[in-house]
């Protein structure tokens, strides 16, 4: 969920209510009420420091977590039944990006990225980082140029090793921009 990038992270504000999604529910596991989640963080562990999660609006509080088959398998205090269990499939388990835990120097949250502007190393505006996204070789981030009139916005991706992330902005290398 963290990166590194080569300059200090953006800054974030300690009452930022984006909703970070931290996992997804696929189904009940076994009959008491634990739930098999889809993770998209660091792992089972990453949950425990949370005391309550919010699943799909309603704040649950989670009890335990343990690695399970194809992510994790977790109890939560308020849901008391294989059937409760199951109609919690599909929710998706989110925290506000304040309630993250700190970041070392040097490192961020991907949404800490979203709607950055960013500009070329020769200057040029280019637009907005509206995703970062993985497909097996590293971090990429999708860049969206404004509209021009009459025509929908352009979008463009570049490795992340051609971003320089500041407070205020991403600085892409000249030679990854068509």
């Amino acid at each position: 969920m963290a990166d590194t990038p080569a300059s200090p992270a953006p800054a974030s504000s300690s009452t930022d209510d984006r909703v970070v999604l931290l996992a997804a529910i696929i189904g009940a596991h076994g009959v008491s009420g634990e739930v098999r989640l889809k993770l998209f963080g660091d792992g089972p562990d990453s949950l425990k420091v949370y005391q309550t999660l919010q699943v799909d609006g309603r704040a649950l509080t989670l009890k335990s977590v343990r690695a399970g088959p194809n992510g994790a398998v977790a109890r939560f205090a308020e849901i008391n039944g294989r059937n409760e269990a199951e109609a919690l499939r599909g929710a998706q388990i989110s925290v506000p990006r304040s309630a993250l835990p700190a970041l070392p120097d040097g490192e961020y949250y991907h949404i800490d990225l979203i709607d950055l502007p960013c500009i070329s190393d020769e200057g040029d505006a280019l637009g907005r980082i509206v995703a970062v996204e993985n497909f097996g070789a590293g971090d990429i981030i999708e860049i969206e140029q404004p509209a021009e009139e009459g025509k929908k916005p352009k979008r463009f991706m570049v490795p992340m090793h051609a971003a320089q992330i500041e407070a205020d902005k991403a600085i892409i290398a000249a030679a990854f921009i068509l």
